[in-house]
């Protein structure tokens, strides 16, 4: 095991998180290479009276994977991958991160469920749900976990799986990371890949009206082969964008088929009726797909999202006005269409409420300068509340930041919630697991 502390020459590096916004300096960082070291830090935790955070990818927009005098658990080292094609299984270190477990899976035309941005770390992503391209086909991550190896508060190591802690694998599979510290995973494959038909179609922004309402329309009642969000963002200057919409305002269509190749393209011409400007929907490797929509560490980040069971013509309008005024360049406004086998999980599987959601959306907000913060927040704040007319209350809590126990609650509902609490309460009841969206015990003796 390594220790960081600051002052040492890699404190800054091992610190770092993907949202620049959070700027916190634990106390001491331990990069744990097995259970054991894990046990070792936690052990050295409570010796010291420390709060514990636990980091893999450092995705967490509220920067959850640290925190200000602490220790941190680093499980980054851990990052093996076994892929078994024979089972469709893969046991998959802590640390690993999604472009890592797709390219393994990739070598036998397998994938499960993952990040839309491939540097995000497997396991955070999948305690917290796992929203993926591959979702409407084969579930959430979480609900393709059908295992893990842990540490718990008190140190002991500990598998769950459907025979072994049924209950805590329950919680586990939306709970996020409440209950110990992931070691490694088990997760459930499918044949995907490795070619697939993706990529991004756009328009300007005068055609966003039009568009926003052909996507709608396109993916509702879309077969579940189809992963999709429609984008609304400013044109980046790369090669590939054409000169006459870089630096404007476009609407963009980002979309993969989980079946055969030559069936997307067929399901795709209804879009390309609309004569996007740009259009690089084609055949294409998965993990190049995967990589689409990586942006790079060291900006600003600020997210929220909502669940709607309809999108209308007058919510639309104010998707579209509110993707017109965003504070930054970088930002985008998205919606994404669930559905599929997202709706057929029962809560029997997960404690993640609501399945039968139809739309999310997600205000993304991205920017660089410290001094924009105030600016890009409240555009975030300003579409919830436009758009609050035509939300169901639910949320996907790996969308957003820290908003209160007010939206963890409506992340599972009243029934669930109340049994995650059980859960909590037997597993770490002196919530010793608190950085992240936190899941309070019962008061105990």
């Amino acid at each position: 095991m390594h220790w960081t502390k600051p002052g040492d020459l890699d404190y800054d590096e091992r610190r770092a998180l993907f949202n620049a916004m959070v700027d916190k300096r634990p106390r001491l960082i331990a990069a744990c290479e097995n259970p054991g070291d894990v046990a070792q830090a936690l052990e050295r935790a409570l010796a010291d009276h420390l709060d514990v955070a636990v980091r893999a990818g450092g995705h967490s927009v509220a920067g959850m994977s640290t925190n200000d005098d602490g220790l941190v658990v680093d499980v980054r080292p851990m990052r093996s991958i076994e892929v078994d094609p024979r089972t469709r299984r893969a046991h998959v270190g802590a640390g690993v991160t999604w472009r890592e477990l797709d390219a393994a899976t990739q070598e036998h035309g397998l994938a499960t469920t993952g990040g839309r941005v491939s540097s995000t770390g497997v396991a955070g992503f999948t305690l917290g749900g796992g929203s993926g391209w591959l979702e409407r086909s084969y579930g959430l991550a979480c609900d393709n976990l059908a295992g893990v190896d842990m540490v718990t508060a008190d140190g002991r190591e500990v598998h769950v799986d459907e025979e072994h802690h049924p209950e805590l694998l329950w919680a586990m599979r939306g709970g996020g990371g409440n209950f110990g510290v992931v070691t490694a995973l088990d997760l459930e494959l499918h044949r995907v890949g490795p070619t697939v038909q993706a990529g991004l179609l756009a328009w300007p922004t005068t055609a966003a009206p039009e568009v926003a309402r052909a996507y709608r329309d396109w993916a509702q009642d879309a077969p579940e082969e189809l992963g999709s969000w429609l984008i609304m963002l400013t044109a980046p200057d790369e090669d590939w964008v054409p000169r006459e919409l870089v630096g404007e305002s476009i609407s963009a269509v980002a979309m993969v088929w989980a079946g055969h190749p030559d069936d997307g393209a067929d399901y795709v011409a209804a879009l390309r009726a609309l004569q996007p400007p740009l259009d690089l929907v084609e055949p294409m490797p998965y993990t190049e797909f995967q990589c689409i929509l990586d942006d790079p560490p060291g900006n600003r980040h600020y997210w929220s999202a909502d669940y709607h069971d309809r999108v209308t013509d007058d919510m639309l309008d104010v998707v579209v006005a509110s993707a017109t005024r965003t504070a930054s360049e970088l930002t985008q406004q998205i919606l994404l269409p669930w559905g599929g086998q997202v709706a057929r999980v029962p809560a029997s599987r997960s404690p993640l409420a609501q399945r039968s959601a139809r739309w999310v959306t997600h205000p993304f907000a991205v920017w660089e300068d410290p001094a924009d913060d105030e600016a890009n927040i409240a555009w975030v704040r300003r579409f919830r509340q436009d758009v609050a007319p035509y939300t169901t209350g639910g949320v996907y809590l790996n969308f957003i930041g820290a908003e209160g126990q007010d939206r963890v609650r409506d992340a599972f509902g009243p029934e669930n919630h109340a049994r995650l609490v059980e859960v909590k309460t037997a597993w770490d009841p002196d919530n010793v697991f608190r950085g992240n969206q936190n899941i309070t015990p019962l008061v105990t003796a």
